[in-house]
C-alpha cells in the first residue's frame, strides 16, 4: 500500500448525474480507495460544482501535494470551457481549472471527460499497446469521444454532436439516457447507436472502437446487434476510465 500511495493521485469525474472521485495508483490505473459520489444539482452554478469537487477531494484525506486531476462533460481549451451542452451555460468561456483551483485550494488539472476516459483506456485498458486509430465513445447523459492515434490524444473531438443524416445529433438520438428516458429495449437503442458508428466509421476510419460509460458493462448483451468494419470492444475499465485518465495526466504534469 505504501508504494501504491506514493504513485497515488487523485481523479474526479464530473457527470451529468453525479460528481465521484477515487485515489488511484497512476502506474496501473487501480482505483485503491472505495469511490465518493455526491449527486449533481440540476443546473448547477460553477461554484456549486466547485465546492462539491472541494468535499469529493477532501473526502480523501490525501496529503497536499497529492495531484488532482478533474473530468469535465464540456470541451476544455487551456482550463478554458468554450461550449458546454450539459452544465449550467455560465461555464461557458470560463477557466474551469482556476475555479477549481480556487475552490479546492491546491493546483486542479482539468480535462474532457471522454478525453479523460481515452486516456484512461490507451493506458491501462482496451486500448493499450493497439496500433492506429482508436475511438473511445462514452455513452452515458450525452455521447463524450476520445480519439487517440498510435496512442497519442487528439483532444476535444466532440463527435457526440455530429449530425446523423435523420437529422439530430448523435448524443440526443443514442445516448445511454435516451435509452431509460425513452424506456428502449437495447436492441432498438442499439439500432440509434449503429447510426452513430456508421458516421463515425464514415468520417474517421477508425482501427478500433471502444464503447465506455456505465452501459458497457452490459457489451454482450447489445453487441450483437451492432456492425462495425473496425474491431469493436468494450471499455475495460468501464465507467472508472475518466477517473484513471485525469489522475494519470495529473501526475504526469506535477
Amino acid at each position: 500500500m505504501t508504494e501504491q500511495l506514493a504513485q497515488a493521485a487523485i481523479g474526479v469525474d464530473i457527470g451529468g448525474s453525479g460528481i465521484k472521485g477515487s485515489i488511484v495508483n497512476t502506474a496501473t490505473g487501480e482505483l485503491i480507495s472505495e469511490e465518493f459520489r455526491i449527486a449533481t444539482p440540476d443546473n448547477a452554478a460553477p461554484d456549486v460544482i466547485g465546492d462539491i469537487v472541494r468535499q469529493v477531494v477532501e473526502h480523501f484525506e490525501m496529503s497536499e501535494d497529492t495531484p488532482v486531476g478533474v473530468t469535465f462533460p464540456a470541451p476544455i481549451i487551456n482550463g478554458v470551457c468554450p461550449i458546454v451542452a450539459n452544465l449550467n451555460q455560465d461555464f461557458v468561456g470560463m477557466n474551469v481549472a482556476e475555479l477549481l483551483t480556487q475552490h479546492v485550494g491546491r493546483p486542479i488539472v482539468v480535462l474532457n471527460d471522454a478525453d479523460a476516459a481515452g486516456l484512461g483506456e490507451a493506458e491501462f485498458g482496451a486500448a493499450n499497446g493497439q496500433e492506429g486509430t482508436t475511438i473511445v465513445l462514452t455513452l452515458g447523459t450525452g455521447i463524450g469521444s476520445a480519439l487517440v492515434r498510435d496512442g497519442m490524444l487528439v483532444p476535444n473531438t466532440e463527435m457526440g454532436h455530429l449530425l446523423l443524416p435523420n437529422g439530430l445529433e448523435a448524443e440526443k438520438w443514442a445516448a445511454s439516457s435516451i435509452r431509460t428516458k425513452e424506456n428502449l429495449s437495447l436492441e432498438q437503442w442499439a439500432i440509434r447507436l449503429q447510426d452513430v458508428l456508421d458516421m463515425v466509421e464514415l468520417l474517421f476510419s477508425p482501427d478500433t472502437l471502444i464503447l465506455g460509460g456505465g452501459i458497457s458493462t452490459r457489451f454482450a448483451e447489445f453487441a450483437g446487434f451492432l456492425s462495425t468494419r473496425a474491431d469493436l470492444e468494450p471499455a475495460r475499465l468501464f465507467n472508472t476510465a475518466g477517473i484513471a485518465g485525469a489522475a494519470l495526466v495529473a501526475a504526469q504534469e506535477a
